[in-house]
């Protein structure tokens, strides 16, 4: 796999920003007001685009199902917003990577408070 571009890095970053405000306007109700663009992926060819989104609640997939539905909104603001020789076609893609890592810090906290417990019993009994 190639390099990213500085063009198409500075492209993603236009789309993410677009992407990001346009999701705040969408009405459907699937779609979570706490959804946010963690990165967006444009082909070379910007024929299409891969848009990774992350949801604070667990209704991630009903949200991917609402944006796949506006799909056509979303892409008639984006070609307005930025200025593009082809509005690439829009897959979106849940990111579960911030509630991976949530997840783990919480456990990562438990161990230690059970390590922290440990100890001091162990003190205690010396």
């Amino acid at each position: 796999m190639r390099k990213n571009s500085t063009k198409n890095n500075r492209i993603n970053s236009e789309v993410q920003k677009a992407l990001s405000s346009i999701l705040r306007t969408v009405k459907d109700p699937r779609v979570d007001p706490l959804v946010s663009v963690t990165e967006v992926i444009v082909a070379p060819d910007l024929k299409t685009c891969k848009v990774y989104v992350s949801v604070l609640s667990d209704e991630g997939a009903e949200t991917i199902k609402g944006l796949e539905s506006a799909e056509g909104y979303i892409r008639h603001e984006l070609a307005r917003e930025v200025n593009l020789r082809n509005t690439p076609e829009l897959t979106f893609v849940l990111d579960t990577s911030i509630s991976y890592g949530a997840h783990m810090s919480k456990r990562i906290e438990e161990v230690m408070a059970e390590d922290d417990l440990s100890r001091a019993g162990r003190d205690e009994n010396d």
